[in-house]
């Protein structure tokens, strides 16, 4: 009876403290990780995509006045292209290399599920579900994977995890027989 009522007044507590953090989310689980640069990933998406905006308005009034559509058939394709690669590459781009920013990391003890939230094409919150066994470490280091969960490719901060354990269990190293090299030395 009282190891119960001291467990059921840790949750209330731990529930209480929770509520105040704006991405308290009990559906996925405890936060474990919290990328520092959320903010920067989306702020340059979002200045890539409204440029590409303003230049799809633009190009037309550009061609008006400049006068190039007179010019020769060479000079508008290397006008267009260089549009095109500002317009339309840059942004694939910037998506492909950002897509597996984790921005925040959640974990459910119980299940040994990771709840992964990423943006996708369009600067929304994208949600992945993963299980532990689902993580691969790629073979050859990776510029933007640290994992892949099931076939996504993930990208965090091994040193913005507050809790180090966490990091070594996302990434199996708990589980690893070269950590237990140390019992075999006592």
């Amino acid at each position: 009876g009282f190891i119960f009522q001291v467990t059921s007044f840790q949750g209330v507590a731990v529930r209480s403290l929770s509520t105040s953090s704006p991405h308290d989310h009990p559906e996925h689980g405890r936060l474990v990780y919290k990328g520092n640069l959320a903010k920067a990933v989306l702020g340059v998406k979002f200045f890539s995509y409204s440029t590409s905006i303003f230049n799809l308005f633009m190009m037309p009034y550009i061609m008006l006045k400049s006068g190039i559509g007179v010019e020769s058939l060479l000079v508008q394709a290397a006008f267009y292209g260089l549009i095109g690669i500002f317009t339309f590459v840059t942004p694939v781009t910037l998506h492909i290399l950002t897509k597996g920013y984790v921005i925040r990391l959640y974990y459910k003890d119980e299940a040994d599920t990771y709840t992964a939230i990423t943006y996708n094409a369009i600067l929304a919150e994208k949600v992945t579900v993963f299980h532990q066994k689902d993580v691969k470490i790629p073979d050859i280091t990776k510029m933007f994977t640290t994992f892949y969960a099931k076939t996504k490719s993930m990208l965090v901060n091994p040193t913005l995890f507050p809790n180090p354990q966490d990091y070594n269990h996302l990434m199996g190293y708990d589980k690893s027989s070269f950590f237990k090299f140390e019992d075999l030395e006592e």
